[in-house]
């Protein structure tokens, strides 16, 4: 049972209950512990606190030894942003993958598959899924992560997807509120603009979200982005007139809104951690993402007593901060409550949704390799939020069902030359990640396939340039089943 440190007043108990903090390591530290029972009721995971399932159950039982009503939140979108198989590359692939299958089932059901694994755990909130429509193919950190450019197909996806993870007893957190996807800047950096009339959003930005409130997401995230049409001061994360004005009272939601993380450059690095933490809440946020960045205990300190002093210097009102508590609490009731996956596993549906997204240019002309090819990997640097330590590609893949595939990575105004000379004279499989965002790629490219036509290409990212090569594969996200379902083909293994 839980049990409250004696000597924390309602008020500190309050401010610790809106956070959701990080911590480093695979075990829970003895601050986290000690601040579980001073009231803290959320924490946040990331890939550096999982080796395993099995290791991420015993975290978890520690967590719930300590507070058994504990929010364990994570980041595990499936496809690009994987915390649960970051080691190893996801065995879902990402919404882009889904929304160019189109089947809301099949979605549905990766959903609840993934929910079933995050359950089986001990997870119960999932920072997912995004709701962005990638309205900007320039777009440089939504991209693959979202569901398509088309708000309808986005809109029934989320709605299938909230639906599917939460039928398995864990709460949705559909996010980036307003929405993120029409913007040209990574948050995580610097704070992005959508500089569109407010006639826009309704029927845009906003109908995906208008359809996971309709599904019962349990969260919304918001985003740390600046829609002047909508307040022309203060980012989204900030904003009375977005989270209270256009999400609680225009939307009618009524769950729990969470911020991003805080410490992204986009809030950090204009109002600083403290400050944004206690406008966000006044704003109407009623949970505090923190971790990704800054995850020790003087972090969830700083906070707490920002939040404390706000409300005893009238800055930020006492019954906003009790209101806030409130919502995380509920959330803790529901998922609790929530109905866990009894039903038959479905091991095998992330691959065959990477197998149904795959689209293949050239395959008429196409005989598959039975040599081992020079895998080429032309490798752009990953946004934060996908992170460098995911493999990807299909180079693991076809070294299984071709053995002795060589493979290198490549990058800059030399990647098409030195690509050449790694590869000899092997058969050449060039995978690139948003081709159309980067000239360097697309120039090396050019490169290889003026060398070598019969090179072959694998698109990771999402697939706007056009198809060349003697054979073209877009895969729409560079999750592990997605390097599977393209070396099945470029080795005839299905």
């Amino acid at each position: 049972m839980t049990t409250i440190a004696s000597g924390t007043d309602t008020l500190t108990r309050d401010a610790l209950t809106v956070l959701q903090p990080g911590f480093p390591g695979t075990t829970a530290p003895d601050w986290l512990l000690r601040r579980l029972g001073e009231g803290l009721a959320s924490v946040g995971l990331f890939g550096r606190n999982i080796a395993s399932p099995d290791q991420l159950a015993a975290l978890t039982a520690q967590l719930r030894a300590e507070r058994d009503d504990v929010l364990v939140a994570i980041d595990e979108e499936g496809g690009d942003v994987t915390r649960l198989e970051g080691r190893t590359g996801s065995s879902f692939p990402g919404n882009h993958a889904l929304g160019a299958v189109d089947d809301v089932d099949l979605t549905r059901r990766v959903a609840h598959e993934l929910g079933r694994r995050l359950a089986e755990c001990g997870v119960n909130l999932n920072w997912a899924p995004s709701a962005d429509v990638n309205s900007d193919p320039a777009n440089p950190v939504i991209g693959v992560r979202s569901f398509g450019a088309d708000p309808g197909l986005v809109a029934r996806h989320t709605a299938a997807y909230v639906t599917g993870l939460q039928s398995a007893g864990v709460a949705a957190c559909t996010k980036h509120f307003p929405g993120h996807g029409d913007t040209a800047v990574d948050s995580h950096h610097a704070l992005p603009r959508i500089d569109v009339p407010a006639a826009v959003l309704p029927d845009r930005e906003l109908i995906p979200f208008r359809a996971a409130i309709g599904a019962g997401t349990r969260a919304v995230m918001s985003a740390h982005i600046l829609v002047p049409a909508l307040d022309p001061v203060r980012p989204a994360t900030l904003s009375r007139r977005i989270l209270t004005g256009l999400l609680r009272e225009e939307l009618g939601y009524d769950g729990l809104i969470v911020t991003d993380g805080m410490e992204m450059r986009a809030v950090a690095g204009t109002y600083g951690i403290e400050r944004g933490s206690v406008l966000a809440i006044a704003a109407g946020a009623d949970a505090i993402c923190v971790g990704g960045g800054l995850a020790d205990d003087e972090t969830v300190r700083r906070l707490r007593d920002a939040l404390t002093t706000a409300v005893r210097t009238g800055e930020l009102p006492e019954e906003r901060l009790a209101d806030a508590a409130r919502r995380v609490r509920a959330l803790a009731r529901w998922t609790a409550s929530a109905p866990t996956a009894a039903d038959e596993a479905e091991r095998d549906v992330g691959l065959a949704a990477a197998r149904r997204a795959l689209r293949v240019t050239g395959a008429d002309g196409f005989t598959p390799l039975t040599e081992a090819p020079y895998v080429a990997a032309l490798t752009p640097v990953a946004n934060i939020a996908v992170g460098d330590e995911t493999p990807w590609g299909v180079a693991a893949e076809l070294a299984r069902l071709l053995p002795g595939t060589g493979t290198g990575s490549f990058a800059g105004e030399h990647a098409g030359r030195a690509a050449l000379a790694a590869a000899g004279e092997r058969r050449i499989v060039a995978v690139v990640r948003d081709e159309h965002r980067h000239p360097w790629m697309a120039a090396a490219l050019d490169t290889l396939l003026a060398a070598r036509p019969d090179t072959l290409v694998v698109e990771m990212g999402v697939p706007q340039a056009a198809p060349r090569g003697a054979l073209h594969l877009a895969t729409h996200g560079a999750a592990r089943v997605c390097g599977r379902a393209a070396a099945e083909v470029i080795a005839g293994a299905r």
